[in-house]
């Protein structure tokens, strides 16, 4: 027979856990609070950067020189990011931060290139670029609008256009891929199951 007082405990400690699940989840929320602040941050200061920073007088070669190397700093902060995944106490958190920082660097390393082969190689471009101008083009090519208003004329500029599409496809497909394994990584770390961060609910 069943003891009454068992019972009753068992009881209890099941009540216990469905109310402990249906409080609301402070500290995640705070943690999606935190990530979308940050990356929020993190937009508006490289964006700031790009357009206070001096981009002028610079040869095609030394706007090739930059361009190679802001590629290497692209993949150097991917890797630091996907290292950090892993020891996040919210993976799939931290991987949207990393995905954001290293998309709009990606984005405007490329606009700062087209602005500086513009500047020391007049009409490279259909249309003289502004950092605006140059930004557009750069986010039309990426997602593949096109709407052609704005085109590359000269053979580098079409190069660095072709540079930037195969670069758009390895973001979107491999790092997005590595980034998902970084996750998983992360949340057998903790044994956790994938499941929670963003769209954990409580099961009645």
């Amino acid at each position: 027979m069943n003891d009454p007082a068992v019972a009753r405990t068992t009881s209890a400690r099941l009540r216990q856990d469905q109310e402990r699940r249906r409080r609301p989840h402070g500290p995640r929320r705070r943690a999606r609070a935190a990530v979308l602040v940050r990356a929020a941050l993190i937009a508006t200061a490289l964006v700031t950067v790009y357009y206070v920073l001096p981009l002028d007088g610079r040869s095609t070669t030394g706007t090739s020189a930059l361009l190679a190397c802001g590629l290497l700093l692209c993949v150097v902060v991917f890797w630091w990011e996907v290292r950090a995944i892993a020891y996040s106490p919210y993976p799939r958190l931290k991987a949207v931060e990393a995905l954001a920082a290293t998309l709009i660097l990606f984005l405007l390393l490329f606009a700062g290139t087209y602005y500086l082969l513009e500047h020391s190689t007049p009409g490279s471009f259909s249309e003289p670029l502004t950092k605006t101008d140059s930004l557009y083009f750069t986010l039309t090519t990426f997602t593949t609008v096109g709407y052609g208003d704005v085109a590359a004329r000269s053979q580098t500029g079409r190069v660095l256009t072709m540079v930037q599409m195969v670069g758009g496809l390895l973001l979107v497909g491999v790092a997005a891929r590595i980034l998902a394994g970084a996750v998983q990584a992360g949340l057998r770390r903790r044994g956790r199951e994938p499941s929670d961060d963003f769209t954990s609910r409580p099961k009645d």
